[in-house]
């Protein structure tokens, strides 16, 4: 099978996983329970294959040395709290503008927050001069965002506030791949990365839910029986660290971002057409945006060959 093919899978799964996380928070009318949900449902996964793994053993034990002699900050650690934070947003914003907004919204965010975690060094390796092409290809996700519910900013189904919500995800994103990419230079393993992510992720969410059922602002929810499917979040997310980690090996960063990110918005287009949440249409102003943002990650990605090994979120 193409590697290319199972590039743009991959970010199919990517648009799946936020209709799956989506569905769940609206079935149980609790957007951070269905975020731990999916976080911990994919830490269990991982959390088995570990004592098996190798692999994941050397990655802990170097990540271990790492901390010990000071070449990491513990701080950077934490990276998979942004993880549960970006989870517990789609959660919440999914089922109010659908996933092919959303998705062209967060894809906006990270791409402009590139910019910036490129410009202040948190990628590691010094701080980047920022191209004037990467800056008009920020600007041109930004604007497609805008296209996507142009048709839609005054209707009563459609928040504002749920778009912009869905691109400051992104941007949390865009500073998690940064961090990741840190840890991972010292785990060489991304599976030990991705580890460390479901593990902070995880426990942040149950914080989270912990403080607010204290407070009496949250409660917990039963779990619904009669549809499996809305449960596949957290296998989804393992699915996609395997693909990413291997495939990204073969075609390099710059080629599988441009399939992912393909796969990702023609797969949102397809569940909103397909299965699409209550509410939500598709308009000619939507697959337009769809089509500028994919120009937009292909301009700036141009000049971003370099960027580190993505990672699971």
């Amino acid at each position: 099978m193409r590697l290319d093919f199972l590039a743009a899978l991959s970010g199919v799964m990517i648009a799946m996983q936020a209709r799956v996380n989506g569905e769940l928070s609206h079935r149980l009318d609790n957007g951070l329970q269905a975020a731990l949900v999916s976080f911990g449902s994919g830490l269990l996964i991982i959390a088995i294959i570990t004592p098996f793994s190798g692999q994941i053993k050397e990655g802990i034990t170097n990540l271990r040395g790492a901390i010990a002699r000071k070449e990491i900050a513990r701080w950077k650690l934490f990276a998979g709290a942004l993880g549960g934070s970006f989870v517990a947003i789609q959660t919440q914003i999914v089922p109010l503008i659908g996933v092919a907004i959303y998705s062209v919204a967060s894809i906006a965010g990270q791409t402009a927050m590139s910019l910036v975690v490129d410009r202040i060094g948190l990628t590691g390796g010094g701080k980047k001069l920022i191209s004037v092409r990467r800056v008009l290809a920020a600007f041109l996700t930004v604007l497609a965002v805008l296209v996507s519910v142009w048709d839609r900013i005054d209707a009563n189904d459609l928040s504002m506030f749920a778009v912009t919500a869905a691109g400051i995800a992104g941007a949390i994103v865009g500073i998690q791949r940064a961090l990741n990419g840190q840890i991972n230079e010292y785990s060489h393993q991304s599976f030990t990365t991705s580890l460390l992510n479901f593990i902070m992720g995880t426990s942040f969410l149950f914080i989270l839910i912990l403080v607010g059922i204290i407070v009496g602002k949250s409660h917990l929810t039963p779990l619904p029986t009669d549809t499996w499917w809305i449960y596949t979040g957290g296998v989804i997310g393992v699915i996609y660290i395997a693909f990413t980690s291997t495939i990204v090996q073969h075609l390099g960063v710059l080629t599988f971002t441009l399939f992912s990110v393909g796969g990702q918005l023609v797969g949102s287009l397809i569940i909103d057409l397909v299965s699409p949440t209550d509410g939500v249409s598709v308009s000619a102003y939507l697959v337009t945006g769809i089509a500028m943002t994919y120009a937009g990650v292909i301009a700036g990605g141009v000049s971003s060959s370099r960027v580190k090994k993505p990672q699971r979120l």
